[in-house]
Formats: C-alpha cells, structure tokens, sequence
C-alpha cells in the first residue's frame, strides 16, 4: 500500500475545502452516531442518566443556596441600619432627613419611627410606664430604619453605607448589628465551597463515564477500524464519530439533569411555601434560572466531549493496521 493511501489520501478521504460540504460531513457523522446510540436504548439511557444524576447534584444544591440568598436579601430583618436623629429635631424635619436618605440609590427602603411612636413602643414593651408618665420630657430619639438594597445587603457594603450616613449632620448615632450577617455568608461560602468541590468531583466521574463508555466502543469496533486505516483513514476521520457520541451522551445527560433538578425544586415549592406562610411571606423558589440552565445545557456536551477525547486519543493510537 501507497504512503499517501496510509497518510488519509484514499479515496473517500480526501479534504474538502468547502465550508458547506464540511457542515454537511459533521451533520453527517452527528446524525449517525445518535443513531448508533438509538441502536442500544437500554445501555444509551442507563449511560444517560448516571451522568444527569452527577449534574443535577451540584446543580440542585447551587439553587438552593441561590435561593436561600435571595430569602434572606429579601427578608424583613436583613441587613439593617438604626439611625438615631439629633432630639433637636422636630417631626417634620425628621421626614426630611429620611425622604433624603430613601432617595439614595444603595437603599431600599427608610422607615421613621418618630419620638412618640419610639416612646409608645417603648412604653408597651418595657413595663415602665408608670415611670415614664414622671418624666416631664420624651427622652428618645427619632429613629430612621434603613434597610439596603439586594445589591449592597452584604456586610461589607452595609459598613461602607453607615460610614457615608454618619457623615449627615442630622444624624446622632449610627447602628449595624452585622453579627448574624457575617455568619450566614460564612456558612453559605462554606456552602458554596462545597458544591464547587462536589462539582469538580462529579464532573470527573462524568469525564470517566464517558471516557470508558467510548473505550468500550472503540474495543467493540477494532476490525471496523483497522479496516478503515488500511484503506487510508485518518485518526481524525476516526476520531469524529466517537466525539460525537461524547457529545450526544452529554446533552441527554444535561437534560436528565435539567429534569431532575425542576422535579427535585418542584417537590419542595409546596412544603417550602407553606412555611413561608406560617411566616406571613410570599417567598417561592426559584426553581431553575436561565444561567443554570444554559451552564448545564452547555457543560453537559462538554463534559461528554472531553471525556470522549480522551478515551479516543489514548486507545485509538493503539489499534494500527497489521
């Protein structure tokens, strides 16, 4: 057999340099290797759904503590800030100081509790009326409650927010209590750490999933490709079709992935809002965001394609034609 036979110049293998012509090959080769895992439904779907199951673990777990974030970014008792007025100000100055505070873009909401209703709450929770009925004066402040947007609920951003409001003249004092802000996202970095780990581990066992479900199929076609190096095939040429099912393992794995994860959310939304209701909230899950989605739809393929690379690079040089 020629040299150029055995470098691809067979017939049938020559390059084309047509860009429609090399669609219309990948369409080809894509095409067939779906059917070739038609072909085996029971071992494809199997296949399939070990790799969906490795992708919805992280995925699932990232959304709920997408959402356990967004519960507490939303919550009435997030990030807040006590601003404690100068007495000398009276109650419409009072309204002034906090319409101009509300106007702010960093907040989300400022709240005034005037002197009377501070002294009729605290009338009502302390148990000292009877002394405070001595007193010829209100003694408390004026209070401005400002609650910071979503974007700046972080306990960093919040500081940087009361730095800048102590600098209102109107302002006595300034109060953060960021204590129990500080360890929830202690305990949700931890969190997130975690499902990184976890996705780096589960995205290996995708890879060697994929990896030995090629290796096998390489082995089930050996002759099938000596044959076609004899007859001038290159490894590329070879190479092709095998990728492809990687690719196709992994698509039909993200969307048994993207499946089992609104199925798992699903199944919590009922008892996750009725417990929201014992709480007088509206709160409901996010079940599955577009970025989500769009990530396991895309690292799904990935995923298949690389395991299947490397399966292919590592047993496909071993076969050569005797």
């Amino acid at each position: 057999m020629s040299r150029a036979r055995r470098r691809g110049r067979g017939p049938g293998f020559r390059r084309n340099r047509n860009p429609l012509t090399w669609l219309l090959r990948h369409a080809q080769m894509s095409l067939s290797a779906l059917g070739r895992l038609a072909g085996s439904p029971l071992s494809t779907a199997m296949t399939a759904a070990v790799i969906g199951i490795a992708i919805a673990l992280p995925s699932g777990l990232y959304l709920l503590i997408d959402n356990v974030r967004q519960l507490t970014g939303n919550w009435d008792g997030g990030s807040s800030i006590s601003l404690f007025l100068q007495q000398s100000l009276d109650e419409k100055q009072a309204r002034a100081v906090r319409d101009l505070i509300a106007q702010r873009r960093d907040v989300a909401e400022a709240r005034l509790i005037t002197r009377k209703q501070a002294l009729e709450e605290f009338r009502r929770r302390s148990g000292f009326g009877e002394a405070l009925d001595l007193l010829d004066h209100n003694p408390l402040p004026a209070v401005v409650l400002v609650r910071p947007t979503r974007v700046n609920s972080s306990a960093r951003a919040t500081e940087r927010l009361a730095e800048t409001l102590k600098q209102y003249r109107e302002i006595d004092l300034v109060r953060v209590d960021l204590q129990w802000v500080r360890r929830l996202e202690a305990i949700t970095h931890t969190l997130e750490r975690g499902v990184m780990i976890l996705a780096g581990l589960l995205s290996a066992a995708v890879l060697l999933i994929v990896g030995n479900t090629i290796r096998l199929e390489i082995q089930g076609r050996h002759h099938e490709i000596e044959v076609i190096k004899l007859v001038g095939g290159t490894d590329a040429f070879i190479r092709r079709p095998f990728l492809y099912e990687g690719v196709w393992y992994g698509l039909l794995g993200a969307l048994i992935a993207i499946g089992l994860v609104i199925g798992g959310l699903g199944l919590m939304q009922g008892p996750v809002q009725r417990l929201a209701g014992l709480y007088q909230s509206a709160f409901s899950l996010d079940i599955l965001t577009s970025g989500t989605f769009l990530a396991v739809l895309a690292g799904g393929p990935m995923l298949g394609l690389g395991g299947a690379w490397l399966a292919v690079g590592r047993h496909l040089a071993r076969i050569q034609p005797e």
